[in-house]
């Protein structure tokens, strides 16, 4: 490569971190920059996008500065067609790059998972982390979404909720509202409390930061696979909620009868706890017999670097060969559940 051959920018923008990586055709990763998470509703769009546009000029300034043929930018948060458009607007007149292309992160997420050879990517990715969300990709480039922005959306799920599904438990159990769980006891040792609820008062008196409430979540799922029923019952009711999505995004574009790949991601899901993973892999397989299930273990950014590279428009060998180099140089391959 030389000072005036393009490159792509990929960035994968999560709530609690934006991950930015400047690639070149050959898929060599020449520079990467890591700053804040995309959080517009929580701090502003200004300064929301102010973490993205950080870890772009960082990045470029470490890569020498080339010249940007497509910036694509994953975003958690970029829920609405709407959303998408306008985010790319602005990183458009921010003139980094001739092209621009904006997503939902969970396309991303599709794409590490996934490897596309000559052919589109196309399956099925669920990302259980802070929240919950999906996408669905046919071969012929129709997708299969949901709006994700919650309740009110009738989603149900992730780290936040959890938490406060294991809170809920613990507590109840406590002052005999609520039946007997392990839980209670396991909240209370986690933080080195007499009783759960004392770690929900001192949450509330800000002796806890909320955050940390979130070292819950791994709790919960041991909780859970020792037997504990009210566990289980959180557990199984998490399962059940990544099984809808992606049995309703399977079905919409007509996948749940041949072989499909179903990426599973989040920290929930990237977790690794199989009292989860393996109630979805049954509750999936149920409806789509032919799911075959990867958890990737590789970071999101990969996912965006990789749609990146499909969207220069490379030759399907040259594409190939880019997506070898950029999995094998930059991160690791995607595993089996």
């Amino acid at each position: 490569m030389n000072g005036d051959d393009p490159v792509v920018v990929a960035l994968d923008a999560g709530n609690s971190k934006t991950d930015t990586v400047v690639v070149d055709a050959e898929g060599t990763v020449l520079a990467s920059a890591r700053t804040g998470g995309f959080r517009p509703s929580a701090v502003g769009l200004a300064t929301a996008f102010t973490e993205l546009t950080d870890g772009i000029e960082l990045a470029l300034r470490r890569a020498g500065d080339p010249p940007v043929e497509l910036l694509a930018a994953y975003l958690a948060n970029a829920d609405l067609p709407a959303e998408e458009e306008r985010y790319a607007a602005d990183l458009t007149a921010r003139g980094y790059a001739r092209r621009v292309v904006v997503g939902n992160d969970t396309f991303a997420l599709l794409r590490s998972g996934v490897v596309a050879g000559a052919s589109a990517p196309q399956g099925v990715a669920v990302v259980c982390g802070a929240g919950i969300n999906c996408v669905g990709l046919a071969p012929d480039g129709s997708t299969a979404r949901f709006l994700a922005l919650g309740p009110t959306t009738g989603d149900w799920g992730g780290g936040g909720t959890l938490v406060n599904e294991v809170m809920y438990a613990a507590t109840r159990a406590e002052d005999g509202r609520g039946p007997e769980t392990a839980l209670r006891p396991a909240v209370a040792d986690l933080f080195g409390l007499p009783t759960a609820l004392d770690v929900a008062l001192a949450v509330h008196l800000g002796r806890i930061p909320a955050p940390d409430l979130h070292a819950l979540v791994p709790v919960l799922f041991d909780v859970a696979a020792a037997g504990d029923v009210v566990a289980r019952a959180i557990a199984r009711r998490q399962a059940e909620e990544v099984v809808a999505m992606a049995r309703v995004a399977l079905q919409r574009l007509g996948l749940d009868a041949a072989p499909v790949d179903v990426v599973l991601g989040g920290g929930v899901l990237a977790g690794g706890h199989r009292v989860l993973l393996d109630a979805v892999r049954e509750g999936v397989l149920a409806v789509a017999p032919g799911a075959r299930f990867v958890v990737p273990d590789a970071p999101p950014v990969l996912g965006a670097a990789l749609l990146a590279l499909d969207g220069l428009g490379l030759g399907s060998e040259a594409r190939a060969r880019a997506e070898r180099r950029l999995r094998s140089g930059a991160v690791a391959a995607a595993q089996p559940v």
